[in-house]
Parts: C-alpha cells; structure tokens; sequence
C-alpha cells in the first residue's frame, strides 16, 4: 500500500543541521502516520520521532527533542526530519516507516519501510 524512499543523509560535522526527506506514495483511502527510525552500528533501531499525515500531530524521541523536527508536505507526499545541532551519537542509518495514525514508537507496529539514508557526523 505504501512505498517510502528517504534521501537526504550526509556527512556532517557536529553542531551542523541536516534535513532529510521521506517521499511516500500512499493510498488516498487511506490514512498513516510517518515514522523516523535510526540504527547505529551495533544498536537497536530506535524511535525517532513520528507525524501524523493528517492532523499533523509530531511524537519525538527524549534524546532528540529539541534538536529534531518532524514536518510533512502533503502535496508532496513528503515527511522531513530537520536536525539541528547535530551530535556524534546522531550517525546512524535513519529510516521512514507508516504505520496506522497512532504516532507508536515501536518498530514493530510499522508495517512499510523505506530503504535508510546515512547521516555520519563528524567532530
């Protein structure tokens, strides 16, 4: 039902800002919440923040409120996590997921995943 592609990632030294961009084809008789997720070498995927579609309702991760924001673009059919003051402990693969508009934080509620972008911060 959903296809999602994330683009955006980069090397980036610490302190730097990023956006990355989830472009989603969805059903329109349906209705998602877009989740980011990332996965450090060695780690658990984590929750980092959702939106959703429609009402626009956002759910961050502790570690990353404050820094990071969840935005969409419905004509576009696309989420944006901007990040801000970037830490090391940020690089990480970071994916979008949807699920069903209930802004979960577990991976395993997320039925549709894009493929990752890297984001590699630097000191």
């Amino acid at each position: 039902q959903v296809q999602l592609v994330e683009s955006g990632g980069g090397s980036v030294q610490a302190g730097g800002s990023l956006r990355l961009s989830c472009a989603a084809s969805v059903r329109t008789d349906s209705t998602y919440a877009i989740g980011w997720f990332r996965q450090a070498p060695g780690k658990e995927r984590e929750f980092v923040a959702a939106i959703n579609w429609s009402s626009g309702n956002t759910r961050y991760a502790d570690p990353v409120k404050g820094r990071f924001t969840i935005s969409r673009d419905n004509a576009k059919n696309t989420v944006y996590l901007q990040i801000d003051s970037l830490k090391l402990e940020d690089t990480a693969v970071y994916y979008c997921a949807a699920t069903l508009p209930r802004l979960v934080a577990e991976a395993s509620q997320y039925p549709y995943w894009g493929q990752g972008t890297q984001v590699t911060v630097s000191s």
